[in-house]
């Protein structure tokens, strides 16, 4: 990996700077990719927060190719690793390796936040393809379908064993 675009380079993203998406039914909320290559240099991975709207979920895939970190940031819900349910609140911490099917899911009242890492990094393109700009303090829309071509999107930027 070349070194060298970040070397010496800084970057410190506010709350509402950077890019954000609506994303669609089921996860609704919104995604809001905060440091990535386009705006480090650093081509090793990607790093951002997902808002998962109440009674919603990210529905279960995995990475091929990618390995990502999560840490819940607010609200409470599950995540699901590999058919095993495990209680997410603030502080809880995955680190989800190759192929390792998971799957987020808000069961609360108030919006579950995740911050996720991923290298390499990608998880900001899905985002903006399958998702609608959004700008700070916008209401939420109704809540919309995923593209027609969501499987050919995941499989394109390194997602696995999605549903349709």
């Amino acid at each position: 990996m070349d070194r060298e675009p970040s070397r010496g380079r800084a970057v410190v993203m506010q709350p509402g700077d950077g890019p954000s998406y609506w994303q669609p039914v089921p996860a609704n909320g919104h995604a809001d990719p905060k440091l990535f290559p386009d705006n480090t240099g650093f081509a090793g991975l990607s790093m951002g927060f997902q808002t998962v709207a109440p009674k919603s979920r990210v529905r279960e895939h995995s990475h091929g190719d990618q390995i990502e970190l999560q840490i819940c940031f607010r609200g409470q819900g599950l995540v699901m690793v590999d058919g095993v349910a495990h209680a997410l609140k603030p502080g809880t911490t995955c680190f989800l390796g190759y192929d390792v099917k998971h799957e987020i899911i808000n069961e609360g009242e108030e919006e579950l936040v995740m911050l996720w890492v991923i290298s390499p990094p990608g998880l900001e393109h899905f985002f903006r393809e399958i998702g609608r700009p959004r700008t700070v303090d916008q209401p939420a829309p109704a809540p919309f379908q995923r593209p027609a071509d969501v499987v050919a999107i995941e499989r394109k930027l390194g997602m696995n064993d999605t549903d349709t």
